[in-house]
Parts: structure tokens; sequence; C-alpha cells
């Protein structure tokens, strides 16, 4: 029992010592750096971040061309504010969304927000709150986070590591909490989202392996896998030390590197060449590629055409697939976002508020937008204000 009141007695020197004193206080970021706490516990994440992101976004074409197209058409739509049915057209909230922080703009902000979301499956947003008000925004790191738990199974706090320190953020009390989690849905933990680079794993490793091999296969061109057979000349026999050393150094300066790729080999004296790997046609090794590379597309919810990846005619055009983009994959994780936005930060601006995109300002739906005004502008049974309630804009005051 001594190493527990051993730690009790720790815990109560850290809890009495001064705090620094500033000229504003920031709830969300003024917590004390702790190193035990006795309640709760956190629920470590069940896979590697480092790991998922280093193989599937940095070192893949297409899983990075994924999460950057997402993450940028997502955070360039923009924001409307309703209050009941009533558009806001100037609002603090809307100005926090804006400017989020001195040093980032919104749309970078989101930027971050959904790229991390699509790397690690979840992404984490602390609001900065001074006197009860919601005065900042910062997207954090997912891998640095950690729910702890309480007595029913739902996260009663976050916890931030940083450098071996830890920040613990409450979402317990009353009133704005600090942080917004927001996960894809995974159905084997309630705690943590499923990333598409987990679902898209083994598609991933294919591709790596595919550049893995073709990079070798550039720098060893000349020395494809095999093996020069010698069998004298009635058939057998051996190479004699010499005329071994001499073949080998011939192979490694003549045949040996990209520079010599595709020079012949010309056999004499006994010798015979045994191929002992599959060739890339053998292994169908191009379409392999690109299967791969189409449902690591699949995962993310990006028509290959985007992609550039032949083979792929569902679409008749890449207008047709940039729409089904928008409409299958950016607008929903939009719409997503907007609503756990309204929830989070409702407490301070007012529990009436509803955030929500304006999808009249999207450019690849403009034809979509032209085709529906058109319809509704020749329904001649309809009323101004009917028009206008089926094309999403509020009634007009002189009708």
């Amino acid at each position: 029992m001594a190493i527990f009141e051993r730690l009790r007695q720790l815990a109560g020197k850290e809890a009495r010592r001064p705090s620094v004193a500033a000229g504003e206080i920031k709830r969300s970021a003024s917590g004390a750096l702790v190193a035990l706490h006795m309640q709760g516990r956190p629920v470590w994440t069940p896979r590697n971040y480092a790991d998922l992101a280093r193989e599937g976004f940095t070192r893949n074409a297409v899983g990075y061309r994924c999460v950057r197209m997402i993450a940028e058409a997502a955070a360039s739509v923009p924001w409307l504010l309703y209050r009941g049915d009533e558009e806001i057209m100037q609002h603090p909230l809307l100005e926090l969304l804006a400017r989020p922080n001195p040093v980032t703009n919104g749309i970078d902000l989101f930027e971050d927000f959904y790229g991390y979301l699509q790397t690690a499956g979840n992404s984490y947003m602390e609001v900065v709150s001074i006197d009860g008000a919601a005065r900042e925004l910062y997207v954090l790191r997912p891998d640095r986070m950690r729910a702890v738990p309480g007595g029913d199974g739902w996260p009663d706090a976050y916890e931030y590591t940083v450098d071996g320190q830890t920040v613990r953020f409450d979402q317990s009390g009353r009133g704005q909490w600090p942080i917004l989690h927001l996960k894809l849905f995974n159905p084997i933990n309630e705690h943590y989202g499923l990333s598409p680079f987990e679902a898209a794993a083994h598609s991933v490793d294919i591709q790596s392996a595919a550049g893995a091999w073709n990079k070798s296969l550039l720098d060893n061109a000349a020395r494809p896998s095999g093996a020069l057979v010698y069998g004298g000349q009635d058939g057998s026999g051996n190479l004699s030390e010499e005329q071994f050393s001499r073949l080998k150094q011939e192979l490694e300066a003549s045949f040996q590197g990209a520079a010599n790729a595709g020079r012949p080999l010309v056999l004499e004296g006994g010798l015979d060449w045994k191929s002992m790997s599959l060739s890339p046609r053998d292994m169908d090794f191009i379409e392999a590629k690109h299967a791969a590379a189409r449902e690591i597309a699949l995962a993310f919810g990006v028509p290959p055409m985007l992609l550039g990846i032949p083979g792929d005619n569902t679409f008749a055009n890449y207008a047709e697939a940039n729409r089904t983009f928008w409409r299958q994959t950016v607008l929903p994780l939009v719409g997503k976002t907007a609503r756990a936005l309204s929830q989070w930060l409702a407490p301070s601006f007012g529990h009436d508020l509803r955030l929500w995109y304006d999808a009249d300002q999207i450019e690849a739906l403009s034809s979509e937008r032209e085709a529906l005004w058109s319809r509704i502008a020749a329904a001649d049974f309809l009323t101004t204000n009917e028009k206008r309630a089926a094309v999403g804009y509020g009634p007009s005051r002189g009708d």
C-alpha cells in the first residue's frame, strides 16, 4: 500500500503548485498538466496511426490523392446559419468558423479536420472558451488523443499527450464541451472510428509492393531472377574458379543496374539461362496494380475515373463522376460535420441555432441546380413562395 500512498502524495504536491498568472485564462487550454489520474482509464487506439499514415498517405499516391480531394472539396463548402427557418447572414458563430484562430483561416482548419478524419477515422477539434464564450477553434492530432470512459462506458474526458505531458479535457460537465470528436463508423470499437485506410489495407500493401517491385526492376533490370546453368561440352562439368569469377564480374559490370536495362545476354560455352520467377506478364502486374488502386478509391468513395485509373467505365463522363463524388461522398461528410458543430457549439451561441452548407455555391453541381430551377420555373401551378421553398429558399416578403 506504500506505493499508492506515495503516488497520492505526489499528486497532492502537483495540485498545490501555484499557477502562472496570465492576462486571459482560456479554459480549455489552462488545465494543469497531470501524470496520474486515479479515476478512469484511457482506451488506447487499437492500431498504429503512424504506420497507417505513412504507408497509406505519404507513400501511396492513390491514398494521398483521395484524402486531399475529399478534404479540399469538403473544406471549400460555405456555411449557412439558421435560427429556426430564418437564415442569419451575420453572426459571431459564422465569424468564428471563418477565422477560427489567429494563425489559421476556416478553410485550412477544416481541411486539416477532414484530412485527419479520412486518415485516422477520427478527428478532434478543441474550442477555447473565455468567460463561457467560444473564441477560438483548433484541430488536434488524433494519434495524441485518448478517450477516457466513465462509469457508463462513454467518454467522460479526453487526454492529449505531447512529449510526455498530458492535458485532460473534461467532457462530463454542463455547458460547452471543450472537445468535438467526429468519427467514422466502426462496428468493433465504440470509442474510435475506422479509417478507410484500414479497410483498404491489403490494397495499399499491393500498391506499395508494386512500386517497390518496379523500382527494384529498374535498379536490377539486367540481373533478372533466374540462374545461369553450365552443362559443359557433354552436358556435365563445373566452371573453374577463374571462369566463375570472370563470369560474375562481367554480369555485374555489363548487365546490372538501370543503365544496362534491356541489354541482351549472350551465352556460350555450354551456358543456359533458366528463369526462376514469373514475368510481369505472367503475374498480370499492371492489372493487379490498377485493381488495388480502384479498391483504395472505393474505400474512400472517390470515383476511380477522377484519379485517372484506367478500366473503370461506371460513369459516362468526367462531369458525371464528379457530381457523384460530391453527392455521395463530400456533401454527406459536410452534413455530418454541420450537425455535429451545431450540437457542440449551440450552448455558447444559442440552442436554436443550426448550421448547414450552401450547396448553391458548389460549381460541380451547377448543372443540377440549373435543371431544377428550370423545372420549378415552368410549374405554373405553384405560387412564388412554393417555388422558393422547393429550391431551398425562404418565403418572399412581397408574396
